[in-house]
């Protein structure tokens, strides 16, 4: 589907003809560039952009399978941008990911969605209110595009963090139960983002070098800002993953000391009876000649031994934390 496509001329829209063969003649005649949005486009509708604009084969086949790292191609004329749309689903606790491929030349910019996607339409909006930022050209676009985008990463990371310090704060709120399979499923979300972001460090590093020549030098400083807030996002992400791990193994460690708990205390109790039932099991096998049954007071001396024991025991046990 073509969500919008418009010429833009000295930082601003142009209305008038909508073909898009019509759009770019003019913007390579008379200067300015054509921004076409494409959002999961049917084969015809791609195969009519790519009869149009003339794409290299290799982006058209990159553009058409989809499910892409984020990478930049340079080919002759053209420069072909892939980069990973994320979200998170609080409820869910699942990360869903889509993504975007740019298109851009001297004279246009075509940006093709698949799955799910941040709403481009608002990045269009809030960059034609900057036409000192739309002179640039395309490269101000994509600019505009992927700073969008990686805010959202901030804003999922920081969203990541907040479910893991939750989570870290239940294990150790001292109930007895684990949560070893929800730090599981945190734990594969937080790795599924992080594939998702961080091999993008690399395409906005060549912009920001120079490897794409066609960069304007007005822009590199805002793609170093960009660049910096993936970093930070990539960092954040990063620092969760070794957290979530300490925390899942800091929630096995306190299973095991639960169960270690447990089993003092029953060899505990155990204890506390086998005593008693030792000495009863003595005088209980009725043997004639045992001279403490002929005992006047025999009866009184073994409950009076069997009670110290016991006393002895508990004192014992509670002084060791074993009751």
């Amino acid at each position: 589907m073509i969500v919008d496509v418009a010429l833009y001329q000295n930082g601003r829209r142009i209305d008038g003809a909508t073909d898009i063969s019509d759009l770019v003649d003019i913007a390579r005649k008379e200067g300015g560039f054509v921004w076409l949005g494409l959002a999961e486009p049917t084969q015809g509708e791609f195969d009519m952009v790519v009869g149009e604009l003339n794409f290299h084969p290799l982006a058209v086949e990159d553009a058409i399978n989809a499910k892409q790292r984020p990478k930049i191609e340079d080919y002759e004329g053209l420069t072909f941008f892939v980069l990973k749309t994320v979200f998170f689903d609080k409820e869910e606790q699942e990360i869903s990911t889509g993504e975007l491929m740019c298109f851009i030349s001297d004279n246009f910019i075509v940006i093709v969605r698949h799955g799910e996607g941040h709403p481009l339409t608002t990045v269009r909006h809030d960059l034609e209110q900057k036409p000192e930022m739309l002179k640039l050209g395309p490269y101000a676009v994509l600019h505009a595009v992927a700073d969008r985008i990686i805010d959202g990463y901030t804003t999922i990371a920081n969203a990541l963090e907040f479910e893991v310090v939750g989570v870290e704060n239940r294990v150790f709120s001292g109930k007895r139960q684990t949560f070893s399979q929800e730090i599981y499923f945190l734990k594969r979300e937080i790795i599924e983002f992080k594939h998702a972001i961080e091999p993008l460090i690399l395409p906005i590093g060549k912009l920001i070098t120079g490897e794409v020549v066609s960069v304007p030098e007005a822009l590199k400083p805002f793609f170093r800002d960009t660049s910096d807030h993936l970093l930070q996002a990539c960092e954040q992400a990063t620092g969760l993953d070794s957290l979530i791990t300490s925390v899942l193994q800091a929630d096995l460690a306190h299973i095991q000391l639960q169960q270690n708990i447990d089993v003092r205390r029953i060899s505990a109790w155990v204890a506390l009876a086998s005593g008693p039932t030792m000495i009863a099991g003595i005088y209980g096998m009725n043997f004639h000649h045992m001279p403490e049954l002929s005992t006047k007071y025999g009866y009184f001396i073994v409950l009076g031994v069997m009670l110290s024991l016991t006393a002895f025991l508990v004192r014992t046990f509670r002084k060791s934390g074993w009751l």
